[in-house]
């Protein structure tokens, strides 16, 4: 089969088109010929081999993941030793980010545990967006305990994959007041996707303008936690899904010191992959939730595809199909 190996840290260009055996399912393993993945913050981060923590998780000096992809959507070509989920044929969709990645793939052998039946009204590709993107939204505002309708909302990198399903995710909550942040270039996309008021970083620091909001969530983390803390409401909440690793630590840290003293949160989210994947494919099958796509790019052209995620100019998810 055809897949994507990284020879070496530091740049898109190592990636390689490479030629491997078709693993084989063992015990509670299904065979899944995988129609579709996603990019996602993992794999451009494993390119980049950096920040530093990537490196502690995957492989000091070259990546120990033999193929590079997390979100996998397919077919069950054929089923292990006592596997009981899932029949040959079936459409499954899943997140591997704890299970050794490889979905940039024509084929990947997945514990059963870590896939969910694909809805049959969601294409290959639809289902390919959401495992890692709809969890981290839908954990993030599980945090927030007690998060009421007229509670006000703000996701900053909103025109990513978890911003652009967080809008419907918050909409299936009853939540009215949504706000996003991102460039001037896809304001114009989120304000169709629904958001009520967006913000472009490049000219106004939401933290700044003397807004406040019961609950954040950033994709971005890139400031220090006082702005953070002088953005939220009295009893408001903010969840960092991802950023800058200095600004990650100080918001670890000063999170256990605001417990303290304040009855504000800052939170950094520890993704449970899969949790929730049910939920999510109810939302899709109840019209709630559909992801929007992006580009499409062969396995071929992963590099590329990569490489546009890197650049910010997405709108929702970035799709590689092995075909």
């Amino acid at each position: 089969m055809k897949a994507i190996s990284l020879q070496k840290y530091g740049s898109t260009q190592n990636l390689m088109l490479v030629d491997r055996d078709v693993p084989s399912p063992v015990d509670r393993q299904v065979l899944v010929k995988i129609h579709a993945a996603s990019i996602n913050d993992w794999e451009w981060a494993i390119t980049q081999g950096s920040p530093f923590y990537i490196r502690l998780l995957c492989g000091l000096r070259k990546p120990k993941f033999a193929v590079l992809g997390v979100d996998i959507s397919g077919t069950i070509e054929a089923v292990g030793p006592n596997c009981e989920r899932f029949k040959e044929g079936d459409r499954v969709f899943g997140d591997l980010s704890d299970c050794g990645f490889g979905s940039f793939a024509e084929f990947a052998s997945v514990s059963e545990t870590h896939l969910s039946h694909l809805p049959e009204n969601t294409s290959f590709e639809a289902g390919a967006a959401l495992p890692h993107a709809s969890l981290l939204a839908l954990q993030a505002f599980k945090l927030f305990e007690g998060l009421q309708p007229q509670h006000k909302v703000l996701i900053n990198g909103a025109g990513g994959g978890v911003g652009t399903i967080g809008i419907q995710v918050a909409r299936s909550m009853g939540i009215q007041h949504v706000s996003g942040v991102d460039n001037a270039s896809k304001l114009e996309g989120l304000k169709k996707l629904g958001f009520d008021e967006v913000i472009d970083y490049q000219t106004t620091d939401f933290t700044k303008t003397g807004e406040t909001y019961d609950l954040i969530i950033d994709a971005k983390t890139n400031r220090l936690p006082h702005a953070y803390l002088r953005a939220l409401n009295p009893n408001g909440h903010y969840v960092s899904i991802g950023g800058k690793a200095r600004f990650l630590i100080l918001t670890l840290i000063a999170g256990t010191v605001a417990k303290l003293g304040s009855q504000k949160k800052l939170q950094i989210l520890g993704l449970k992959p899969n949790k929730g994947l049910e939920e999510v494919a109810a939302l899709v099958e109840s019209g709630k939730l559909a992801p929007v796509l992006d580009e499409t790019y062969s396995l071929a052209d992963t590099a590329k595809a990569i490489s546009r995620f890197g650049s910010g100019k997405h709108l929702g998810k970035i799709i590689v199909t092995p075909s």
